[in-house]
């Protein structure tokens, strides 16, 4: 827990490759709906598809990849992953450029990097586990929560910048640079990476697998209701976003830039928060900082709803940003290392990958049923009603300290297999 803990040359590398690639989705935040409507031509339901239907589709392609992840070395897929979503992205400024792009074409490659996505966090968080003891994964799942925050601040700004100076899909370009400059930091690392031993029923691996991670985590008193805390909360938030988008830019009448500064401005606060989660873990416990955060962390978005026009609406969007994003990066990386202590070694790409594809699968659906309400009854109201859902979400928090990490209730034999792994033991939600 001290300050300024060295994890190895191969933390390093993967840290590296984290945070290129990180940079490079947050400069193209927003593209692939920009290139929609400017290039393309493409109205609301079109856009609101690439957002929800593309999610949806790489979720349910990502489903069988857990188990195949399962039994193969991490490092080659999380290279394979980033060349993938590489190769997809690099289509489009292509096409682009021989006047060929078409909305079908954005849709597929929002399915393919939204399924390479989810298992190349499946794979980064069970390689995480080999590489460092269980003391340091905390001090880890901190500096990545930290490197998301600090491109957050970073990205949308110089991707904006960026498109009105070089054109729509140039922050596509940087994105795919990205994910190459990762795969060549993976490739450099050389720790641990044993290959994992196959099930001896294979039929059962192959399909019981596709089901397991959640057999896994719904038998588990501790992740169980992490999970569903996890993912209400994640979609209600995310659900809110397009509805405050509309009701920023169209009835309150605020312009672009103010739009922006209202949620890259509060993101500084997720340093501070990624910062304090080691201390504070240190001094109150994981169970007691894993409740409290989880719990401040849901009373800010109803504040969403009370938004007006002027200086002073926008300095109420910064404000509940920031207390957000404050709790969740205290949140983010303690839930991370409480998961991946929990979860035994020979488990975690399916359990991670049936996490992601849970969350993303919720956000969809949400995402779309909170377009029909706000149609229905307003942005306001409909920002009102998942404020107050989310005031609930707390609920679903676990009860009480796990009695012993990595041992779910009921499945001793999945513990003592993981118990052999190699070294010790996400980032977020």
């Amino acid at each position: 827990m001290r300050s300024g803990q060295r994890l190895g040359r191969d933390f390093g590398w993967l840290w590296g490759a984290y945070g290129t690639s990180a940079l490079g989705t947050w400069l193209a935040f927003g593209a692939f709906p920009l290139i929609a409507v400017q290039v393309l031509g493409s109205g609301p339901a079109e856009v609101a598809a690439l957002a929800s239907v593309g999610a949806a589709a790489g979720a349910a392609l990502a489903v069988p990849l857990g188990p195949w992840v399962e039994f193969r070395r991490k490092r080659p897929v999380l290279v394979g992953t980033d060349l993938v979503r590489c190769a997809a992205l690099l289509t489009v400024p292509v096409a682009y450029a021989l006047g060929t792009l078409t909305f079908l074409q954005l849709l597929l490659v929002s399915v393919v990097t939204a399924a390479a996505d989810i298992t190349f966090r499946a794979a980064s968080g069970a390689y995480l586990k080999t590489l460092l003891p269980p003391g340091d994964l905390l001090t880890a799942n901190s500096r990545l929560e930290s490197t998301t925050w600090a491109t957050t601040v970073v990205g949308p700004p110089l991707g904006g910048a960026a498109v009105g100076l070089l054109g729509p899909v140039v922050t596509v370009a940087a994105d795919t640079a990205g994910h190459l400059v990762s795969a060549l930091c993976l490739r450099a690392t050389s720790g641990a990476d044993p290959r994992p031993v196959r099930e001896r029923n294979g039929a059962t691996a192959r399909a019981g697998g596709l089901v397991d991670g959640w057999r896994y985590v719904l038998r588990d008193p501790a992740l169980r209701p992490l999970l569903l805390n996890t993912a209400l909360f994640n979609a209600l938030v995310m659900a809110a976003q397009p509805l405050l988008a509309v009701l920023m830019l169209g009835q309150l009448g605020f312009a672009p830039w103010q739009y922006g500064l209202a949620f890259a401005a509060p993101s500084v606060c997720g340093l501070l928060g990624a910062r304090l989660a080691r201390p504070l873990t240190a001094r109150f416990g994981q169970h007691r900082v894993l409740s409290v955060s989880g719990a401040l962390r849901a009373v800010w978005p109803l504040g969403l709803a009370f938004v007006g026009p002027g200086t002073g609406g926008l300095l109420l969007v910064i404000g509940v940003e920031a207390g957000l994003i404050l709790c969740c990066a205290v949140f983010n990386p303690v839930q991370a290392t409480f998961r991946l202590e929990r979860t035994a070694a020979d488990r975690v790409a399916r359990t991670l990958t049936a996490w992601a594809v849970t969350t993303r699968a919720a956000t969809a659906l949400l995402t779309a049923v909170w377009g029909v309400l706000g149609g229905l009854w307003g942005a306001r109201t409909a920002l009102g009603l998942a404020g107050v859902l989310l005031l609930a979400t707390p609920l679903l928090l676990p009860r009480r300290a796990a009695t012993a990490a990595g041992t779910p209730a009921g499945d001793a034999g999945g513990a003592t297999a993981g118990a052999g792994a190699t070294g010790g033991p996400e980032r977020r939600g």
